[in-house]
């Protein structure tokens, strides 16, 4: 290959710039030009097109967001626009693609090299850490550490009130963000999708704790709990126990932003290296992922089909450890 092009798809993740980065400097000291698409899916039909140097992803490593600029393109869901797409980068001279995104991301670069061939490697980058294929995705350990920081903070306040926190994290399909912070910050409950929610046995702890005078209780909810979101859980819980005061707090985008972590900037940087270096060894409709230390190939298919599925033991131990 002579040219690739590289882009960023779907939500934000902190990391991503840092991955950016590592494509467009492995690929120049490999001899191959680099095009960065902005906008995802969205530039790719628009044609918006940049060549890309060593020295544009100069100091970029440190940043959360994206320089490419992430959007979500409904045209691309259409067979005139990923043909549209295609002539585009067949007019540039874009042999193969370094996709970084999450699940939506992929299932494009799947459908898009079935109808026109065009190589892509995919990079996961998702705070959700949802995908199958590596045990930890880009933006992910960011995302726990800065909900981790928010929820300690909230903490002081509940201790200084005597109140009930209902914390609201990111997680519509996966509850990996709740489970890790709630162990972290030493919640008394954590709500995630991938457990039914038993909502008397919540109002029961949440008893058993302000009879016996317990300071702060805080409670994570990944926003896809089935008990209807943290407003509905702080509703109940008053109905059930009207001697509660209880707040919510909504986390919300605050964690998709921010500086990323070491080990993001690590992850991304080695993923990014590896998705080139498979490019060019004539890899293609995969995505690359680090299992147990060690970088393994996922075909799209199966990395869509299937989900990470969650550790029973830390999830055990959010009830034990109360």
């Amino acid at each position: 290959m002579e040219k690739i092009g590289v882009f960023t798809s779907g939500g934000d993740a902190p990391g991503m710039n840092a991955c950016v980065r590592a494509v467009v400097r492995y690929a120049i000291h490999s001899g191959v030009e680099v095009v960065g698409i902005k906008r995802g899916y969205k530039g790719m039909i628009s044609g918006d097109f940049i060549p890309m140097t060593t020295h544009d992803v100069s100091n970029i490593i440190q940043h959360g967001g994206t320089i490419l600029k992430s959007a979500r393109s409904k045209e691309f869901r259409t067979v005139e626009g990923r043909r549209a797409a295609a002539l585009n980068l067949k007019k540039e001279g874009i042999e193969g693609l370094v996709a970084i995104g999450g699940d939506g991301t992929f299932t494009g670069a799947k459908i898009f090299y079935e109808e026109h061939g065009i190589p892509t490697i995919g990079v996961p980058g998702t705070i959700d850490n949802d995908l199958f294929g590596t045990d930890f995705t880009i933006g992910y350990d960011t995302a726990i550490n800065t909900a981790m920081d928010a929820i300690d903070k909230i903490k002081d306040t509940a201790n200084a009130h005597e109140r009930v926190f209902i914390v609201e994290v990111m997680g519509r399909d996966a509850g990996f963000i709740a489970l890790r912070a709630g162990i972290a910050t030493g919640a008394e409950g954590v709500l995630v999708p991938e457990y039914q929610t038993n909502m008397e046995d919540l109002i029961q702890s949440m008893n058993q704790n302000f009879e016996r005078r317990k300071a702060s209780n805080i409670i994570i909810v990944a926003e896809g709990d089935d008990a209807g979101g943290a407003f509905a859980i702080s509703k109940r819980l008053t109905q059930a126990i009207p001697e509660i005061e209880s707040r919510v707090v909504i986390l919300g985008h605050t964690q998709r932003g921010g500086r990323p972590t070491c080990m993001d900037r690590v992850l991304a940087s080695k993923l990014g290296y590896e998705a080139v270096k498979n490019l060019l060894q004539g890899e293609k409709d995969a995505m690359v992922g680090q299992v147990h230390k060690n970088i393994v190939l996922t075909k799209f298919e199966k990395a869509i089909k299937h989900h990470q599925s969650m550790d029973a033991s830390l999830y055990e131990l959010t009830k034990v450890l109360v």
